[in-house]
């Protein structure tokens, strides 16, 4: 008996893999923010939310490498409702579209282990 022998077709084009350590949850929430040596804060908000970092609108142009502290609202301020950290401009894009806002990525470069602990909880929560 013959064995059939099975062709292998191969396949082209353009496949979209994210290469992300941690997954993004869009995710619309109000933040604070402030450069490290400077008491004004700002208001701003997220477009995004990783383990890793955040990207964001805020009013002000910021350079890459810039740390900031920022400060994102999630629920009541009665119950801790808050997660705060210092963040790095890794990528910043021009106004976006007709909004005021600019648009920024930063990664987390100190957060203590309390506040990412709420961070962890609150992608948990979004996953559902």
């Amino acid at each position: 008996m013959a064995k059939e022998e099975k062709e292998i077709k191969r396949r082209f084009g353009s496949v979209n893999f994210e290469l992300r350590k941690y997954p993004r949850y869009s995710l619309e929430l109000p933040i604070e923010y402030w450069e490290t040596e400077s008491p004004q804060n700002h208001r701003g908000r997220t477009v995004n939310i990783s383990e890793g970092g955040l990207m964001l609108f805020i009013t002000e142009a910021m350079e890459v490498g810039q740390n900031l502290q920022v400060k994102i609202f999630f629920g009541s301020s009665l119950t801790g409702g808050f997660i705060e950290a210092q963040v790095e401009v890794v990528w910043r894009d021009i106004h976006w579209m007709n909004e005021e806002d600019y648009r920024i990525g930063v990664k987390f470069v100190d957060i203590a282990p309390g506040e990412k602990e709420k961070l962890e909880s609150l992608l948990k929560k979004t996953s559902l």
